[in-house]
């Protein structure tokens, strides 16, 4: 059976001896790179499966480096960033990158990302699931029919179409401006509120517990993040 290839891209000695022998123990083969033009051409000659990208490069911004794998390329990338780097992080996410985890990080936590990543990936040109189960909440895209324990849950369409679009995308983060553009359009990008109080109407009705929520789960100035129970498998 052959490995799945990881490609770390960080500048810094210490991140890469720490990330490669920690993900040849998780069972990947890992190769290297310390910059940008390094990065492109790794991923261009040695087919990575999945890139773990560092944003402060020396050679070029870990967002151009999305931007043009983007122009040819839908290996999943996932982003490493400092806390204060927010602003990048979520531009990052939406120029393409698929996930993003903070500095510093337990190892399980990434290698459950990269498993995310990779099965999100591999899905994305078979059919959209027709099923999607968290947390016992029965998500049914081909019927448009939510339920729990055999209940049907009525929500309203706009809450419908934020719940689908989250849970295409389960076990990964989705910014902000790419649910009120994608549910409501480019004129509402800005409306964060708008999607607070959605976020909470749907909380209400799909989680067990609203005010601890496990299906919808909120990335701090990110986004939000359906938690599938396929999703889960940290």
């Amino acid at each position: 059976m052959t490995l799945a290839r990881i490609l770390v891209v960080d500048d810094e000695p210490q991140i890469r001896r720490f990330l490669r022998p920690a993900l040849a123990a998780a069972g990947y083969d890992v190769i290297e790179a310390e910059n940008g033009a390094d990065a492109l051409k790794a991923v261009a000659t040695a087919a990575p499966d999945v890139v773990i990208l560092d944003l402060g490069l020396p050679d070029m911004d870990g967002k151009d480096v999305i931007a043009s794998l983007r122009g040819w390329s839908t290996i999943p990338i996932i982003i490493l960033s400092a806390r204060d780097r927010e602003a990048e992080k979520i531009a990052a996410l939406d120029l393409g990158a698929d996930d993003y985890i903070e500095k510093p990080f337990h190892i399980g936590e990434l290698t459950a990302r990269i498993r995310t990543a990779m099965r999100h990936r591999a899905n994305a040109n078979k059919d959209v699931p027709s099923l999607v189960n968290a947390d016992g909440l029965i998500i049914d895209i081909v019927h448009r029919v939510v339920s729990r324990s055999g209940k049907s849950i009525r929500l309203t369409p706009k809450e419908y179409d934020l719940l689908t679009l989250l849970a295409h995308h389960a076990g990964r983060v989705v910014t902000h401006r790419t649910l009120l553009t994608s549910v409501w359009g480019p004129a509402h990008e800005e409306d964060m509120h708008y999607l607070r109080v959605f976020i909470g109407q749907l909380r209400q009705k799909i989680e067990r517990d609203p005010s601890q929520p496990i299906i919808v789960q909120t990335e701090p100035g990110v986004g939000y993040r359906l938690v599938s129970d396929e999703s889960s498998d940290h």
